[in-house]
């Protein structure tokens, strides 16, 4: 009994977990890493955005529904966080390549929001990337050669300040949910 009460009050002066609404990845032994490009033809990878929470999306530009919702909601995100907002990035990776030409980022993904990012890569760097974000995408055929659309992964790998991967968030969690996940990173949570 006495190891029992001992027991009970070592989880009572434990930290407090934090309560994420995403799915908590931590440790996860995936997402680690990326080398891409981003729409102003600058090199990037995670390390660049150290100290900064991380919203990494799977995408294309001429997605009709799931890639701009998502994006207009991590703009909502990004405006309710208010002065910590400027702690808050936004990646955008195209699974299009072929189609998604640094000009058409350049267009596209910040006009959400200025501080968002296109990334992008060429095939074969694009299915490195996703091999290691365990993100599915392939083309789907459409009237024409140019006319198709890209069935890929929604959902949106979220990171710590400190670059580690943390949270995978599912589409249409709201940005209420995502907003209270951030806060928390951005607390040190």
């Amino acid at each position: 009994m006495a190891a029992g009460l001992a027991a009970l009050l070592l989880a009572a002066c434990a930290p407090e977990q934090p309560a994420f609404k995403s799915i908590d990845v931590t440790g996860a032994e995936f997402g680690r890493e990326f080398a891409l490009t981003d729409h102003t033809g600058k090199a990037r990878t995670l390390a660049d955005f150290k100290g900064k929470v991380v919203a990494l999306f799977f995408g294309y530009t001429h997605c009709p529904d799931v890639c701009p919702t998502t994006l207009a909601e991590l703009k909502l995100v990004k405006e309710r966080l208010g002065p910590d907002g400027d702690r808050f990035q936004v990646l955008f990776v195209t699974v299009d390549p072929e189609r998604d030409t640094p000009a058409l980022l350049a267009k596209y993904v910040p006009a959400f929001d200025p501080t968002f990012l296109g990334l992008r890569g060429d095939a074969e760097a694009t299915a490195k990337t996703a091999k290691e974000f365990k993100v599915f995408y392939q083309k789907a055929p459409g009237t024409a050669p140019d006319n198709y659309s890209m069935d890929h992964t929604a959902a949106t790998f979220i990171y710590d300040p400190q670059g580690r991967l943390r949270l995978f968030a599912k589409l249409g969690m709201g940005a209420d949910a995502l907003t209270a996940d951030i806060k928390q990173l951005l607390a040190g949570r």
